[in-house]
């Protein structure tokens, strides 16, 4: 019963938008574990959609904006975790709105609906595949396949900088040719990442540092209290490994704003494409 039940969601997901909806796993091969629960939206009041029980990850692709004079030039591409607290996803404040702002900037993005609720290990496997789906998928969806990055919000920051860590390890044996595609990111961007402490002032065990970790942005202010002490321990362990980084600390923003924060923390889209063109992702105007 339950690998009919995926096989529906996974017809509901191609036919609610056949050009821009993508499943991450082939049908009937997905590793590790799923809920059997319905997949739905968490009730809050407020605009934004959150989903939850997701057993059928899904990428939706946006195309960059671009002029016409550049309009068959592959893009970079940007694969964004929103966050949620590994419970649900918040797909719109933290997925499709930045995909939005990142394409105006001339990047193709893709919102990665992971599973949850309380799944780790099967939203880094959502992550690892999808990093390897895109890159063979470059061609079809004009993209370059050496510029392909991850940005990550809360949680979906920590699922991020875990893909930035640990692409040597892959969480699931291969199933088809997708999987001898690399699965390390190109860039990382992690905003106002969460969980990536010990609790004792350093950096989880989880994240096991190499020596080519991508080029990181880390994103966060003084007043999110709960998740900022731990953003500075990654910077100052990227700092120890030798990693290129740029940490982009701002007294004021909070936590989960997406775009749309009143504190000092509210240019860093702006500051995002920056550090893009300056790591030459994107060209410098």
């Amino acid at each position: 019963m339950r690998r009919l039940y995926i096989s529906y969601l996974v017809f509901l997901s191609v036919i609610c938008n056949s050009e821009k909806i993508y499943n991450v796993w082939p049908t009937g091969n997905i590793p590790g574990a799923y809920t059997d629960a319905s997949e739905s939206t968490v009730p809050r009041n407020d605009e934004f959609t959150r989903r939850t029980n997701v057993s059928v990850p899904t990428l939706q692709l946006f195309h960059a904006n671009e002029p016409a004079s550049e309009s068959n030039s592959p893009k970079p591409a940007i694969i964004i975790c929103p966050g949620g607290g590994y419970r649900y996803v918040v797909v719109d404040k933290e997925g499709s709105e930045i995909a939005e702002r990142f394409n105006a900037a001339g990047v193709t993005a893709l919102v990665l609906k992971y599973r949850n609720p309380n799944n780790r290990d099967g939203a880094l496997q959502d992550l690892q595949r999808s990093i390897r789906l895109v890159r063979s998928k470059a061609s079809q969806w004009n993209i370059d396949p050496t510029q392909i990055g991850v940005i990550g919000f809360s949680a979906g920051g920590h699922l991020a900088a875990r893909a930035s860590a640990q692409f040597k390890d892959p969480l699931y044996q291969n199933i088809d040719c997708v999987d001898e595609e690399s699965c390390r990111p190109d860039f990382s961007m992690l905003v106002y990442p969460a969980y990536l402490d010990d609790g004792l002032g350093g950096v989880s065990s989880r994240l096991k540092f190499q020596a080519d970790i991508p080029p990181t942005l880390i994103v966060h202010s003084e007043d999110d209290k709960k998740y900022v002490t731990a953003s500075k321990a990654y910077s100052l362990a990227l700092n120890k490994k030798g990693i290129s980084h740029k940490f982009l600390l701002y007294k004021t923003g909070g936590h989960g704003y997406g775009l749309h924060s009143e504190g000092e923390v509210k240019v860093w889209p702006d500051e995002a494409v920056k550090w893009l063109r300056s790591i030459q992702i994107l060209k410098t105007k």
